[in-house]
């Protein structure tokens, strides 16, 4: 028999639970998909939130020919077959150019990537890759030039109730039973947002219950799961869990944990590279500017890692997360874009100061762009007070000082040139 998250897959947008900011009512890709033309695209985003499904959707939607391929299984042999029956299918399809789909197509190497450009621009196909790694690091530049990123989101909590509720009353091996929600944290918080994982606690303690008769307890559900833990947990490492609690031990400055929890995810065979560039993200993030080498020596190890290889690759990544959870820490960096761009948002295009413009024509000379610029390296100390900001947010501080010796050096500078804004 079926999982019940196969069962209860489902077949239209209607059916479809979660993302509406993609296909809700008047959204981007219902629109497209509505419309009848979609270009390549890809999906992204963490497990069991729906990437897969809404690409069978789409292709039943549009009625076009649809090939599947999983970036594990496949190799550029198999991409330039598919290729080739997608162009002879195009032949006896009606409906616009067949829909190639690729699963985890993160794990395609470079070559099997390259072997798609042609037919995706050419239009031989179009492309729906699904990915849980950011394609900006995996996905090859030609490639994601000609498709469209949407990011899909966990699924809230309602998300997950309303699927729970959708499959105790319409599946057909559990709508004869009489299950009660008594209570519902520890089944949420165990499916963190995946209704592949929500359903398939599910159906384990429906299923280890004798009695018509179910009840969902808080206490049930967590002993149900200590008995099966690969019920919740497909890979049998709690990927997205221990990524947490290895970035939390950094920023925490726990280094014996941190390095814990890298070996859980070393032996559980985690791609060496995602964890590489959690320690990039962490350094500038949770360390910044208490510590600028922080970034340079991550950085270091996401490249050693690419030369060196596994399993000495391990060693690398051990001494990068040491000194990152052993640094003094500071946000101030990721607080003062955050900022930023909420400033941007607020304010919308405002205009630059006429003399910061560049001025390379005669008429934009004429219009005295760039006039009264100081040149800072004309002046001592290479600085000259002078206005930066738009006129509207002459006044406005963004980045701010956090309790560090770097970061009380770059201030105490600062005071020196600027005599009152820092």
């Amino acid at each position: 028999m079926q999982p019940l998250a196969e069962r209860l897959r489902p077949q239209t947008l209607d059916d479809y639970v979660g993302q509406k900011h993609l296909i809700g009512e008047k959204a981007i890709l219902r629109q497209m998909i509505e419309s009848g033309h979609i270009a390549s695209f890809i999906l992204w985003g963490p497990p069991g939130v729906g990437k897969t499904t809404l690409a069978k959707i789409i292709a039943n939607k549009l009625d076009r020919p649809f090939y599947t391929l999983s970036a594990v299984t496949s190799g550029v042999k198999d991409v330039r077959e598919v290729i080739e029956k997608a162009k002879q299918s195009r032949f006896f399809s009606q409906g616009g150019n067949p829909i190639l789909f690729i699963d985890e197509i993160h794990r395609f190497s470079k070559s099997q990537q390259d072997s798609l450009l042609g037919a995706v621009e050419n239009g031989t196909v179009t492309l729906i890759g699904a990915t849980t790694e950011n394609p900006s690091f995996e996905v090859i530049t030609p490639l994601l030039s000609r498709c469209q990123v949407y990011v899909l989101k966990s699924l809230t909590n309602e998300d997950l109730l309303e699927l729970a509720q959708r499959a105790v009353t319409t599946d057909t091996e559990l709508k004869n039973r009489k299950v009660f929600f008594d209570e519902t944290e520890a089944l949420l918080r165990y499916a963190g947002g995946d209704a592949r994982k929500m359903l398939n606690i599910l159906e384990l303690v429906i299923s280890s219950e004798q009695n018509d008769e179910v009840h969902f307890l808080n206490e049930i559900v967590t002993e149900r799961l200590q008995q099966n833990p690969m019920a919740y947990d497909k890979d049998g490492e709690m990927h997205y869990d221990i990524i947490s609690a290895f970035i939390k031990s950094i920023r925490g400055s726990d280094p014996d944990a941190a390095i814990y929890w890298l070996a859980r995810m070393v032996a559980g065979g985690e791609d060496p590279k995602f964890i590489a560039r959690r320690l990039v993200i962490s350094a500038a993030e949770d360390i910044g500017l208490a510590n600028p080498n922080a970034l340079l020596l991550a950085n270091a190890c996401f490249d050693a890692l690419q030369k060196i290889g596994w399993p000495e690759g391990r060693i690398i990544l051990a001494e990068a997360t040491i000194y990152l959870a052993a640094s003094p820490k500071s946000n101030s960096a990721y607080l003062a874009i955050d900022e930023a761009l909420g400033l941007v948002e607020r304010t919308g295009n405002l205009p630059v100061p006429l003399h910061l413009r560049n001025s390379p024509t005669k008429l934009m000379k004429d219009l005295e762009y760039g006039k009264n610029y100081k040149y800072s390296h004309d002046y001592p100390n290479h600085f000259v007070e002078q206005q930066f900001m738009p006129d509207q947010l002459q006044k406005t501080s963004i980045w701010r000082v956090q309790d560090n010796a770097a970061e009380k050096k770059h201030s105490e500078w600062l005071r020196f040139l600027w005599k009152n804004k820092y």
